[in-house]
């Protein structure tokens, strides 16, 4: 009689094969239906990233239109003006769209210290400027002592300036190219604010700040013509402006300058303060108006964030001039 135990054996092979097969199709399917979704939500998050750049950049044209409105209604600017508080503008801007909206902030670039302008065009220092740099860099907030702050000022001289001398404890090319990863002094002006990490005694601790204490980066810009708005400048700057200014005088200046009953056309108002009559900030530092700007604006929706930074320039009445852009 025949054996047929081979023909049963044949028939669980058979069936354990289809298993294996059923199994791996299974497996498959969804790991493609799992690249689908991915793929999906990819386009999605693609889709909902441009659209809040473009809800970021519709925040960044509202507050060119804001700065422009304001330099058809006077010449000064101060912290009073609608575009010094953008609250109003970035909560009114969900009305705007159906699925989202922006965040705007606008900062004065002329009230902080421009630092390209340390220097006049003959490559020597601008003297009024290298003592207001001098009197910054020596705020204690920084904790650097006179021959750092000495030293940083020395090294950003000679990496804005034209030539190839070295300035007392500045640096030039040679020293530059003998770091284990070297690099060239360009022997210009920064073009970005963010080229001063790359200056002899500037620190990432220094520049961008620590444990909450803010760095130089933060009142510091390379537009301008060098001038401080009086009205607009922080604390740390105001009293950079004078050795005489103490940070009573400091308190004393910003509450003038909130009271709206009082009037800061004139850069001299300052005088007006009480305990300041008698102190004088050198003319050639101070002004009340400002032509640029930093914009920041955030477009919004639920998680999502997109940010879009620009720097502008305002002449008058003439139209708001975008002079550098930054999406994140």
């Amino acid at each position: 009689m025949p054996n047929k135990r081979p023909f049963r054996d044949n028939r669980g092979f058979a069936l354990i094969l289809t298993i294996l097969i059923v199994s791996l199709v299974v497996v498959l399917t969804l790991q493609f239906n799992g690249y689908m979704w991915a793929d999906l939500y990819s386009s999605a998050n693609l889709r909902d990233g441009i659209r809040l750049r473009f809800v970021a950049r519709s925040g960044v044209n509202c507050a060119m239109a804001l700065l422009s409105e304001d330099a058809a209604q006077n010449s000064t600017d101060s912290l009073q003006e609608p575009w010094a508080s953008s609250k109003e503008l970035s909560l009114n801007s969900s009305a705007m769209f159906d699925n989202g909206r922006f965040q705007i902030e606008i900062r004065d670039l002329a009230g902080k210290i421009q630092v390209n302008r340390l220097i006049d065009g003959d490559g020597k220092y601008n003297e009024g400027q290298k003592k207001l740099l001098t009197r910054f860099l020596s705020s204690d907030q920084f904790a650097l002592d006179s021959e750092e702050v000495e030293s940083i000022i020395d090294a950003i001289k000679d990496w804005i300036d034209p030539d190839e001398e070295i300035t007392r404890f500045g640096a030039e090319n040679g020293y530059y190219q003998s770091l284990e990863d070297p690099y060239p002094c360009p022997n210009r002006p920064l073009e970005r604010l963010s080229q001063m990490l790359l200056i002899k005694g500037v620190t990432r601790k220094l520049f961008y700040g620590h444990e909450g204490v803010p760095g130089i980066s933060r009142y510091l810009t390379v537009f301008g013509d060098g001038k401080i708005n009086i009205n607009t400048a922080d604390p740390l700057i105001l009293k950079s402006l004078s050795d005489e200014i103490d940070t009573e005088m400091v308190s004393d200046m910003i509450e003038y300058r909130l009271d709206e009953e009082n009037d800061l056309t004139d850069p001299g108002w300052y005088r007006k303060v009480p305990g300041m009559a008698d102190l004088t900030i050198d003319p050639g530092l101070i002004k009340t108006s400002s032509a640029y700007f930093e914009l920041e604006s955030a477009g919004i929706s639920g998680a999502m964030i997109r940010r879009v930074t620009a720097v502008v320039r305002r002449e008058g009445k003439k139209a708001v001039q975008i002079l550098a852009w930054k999406v994140e």
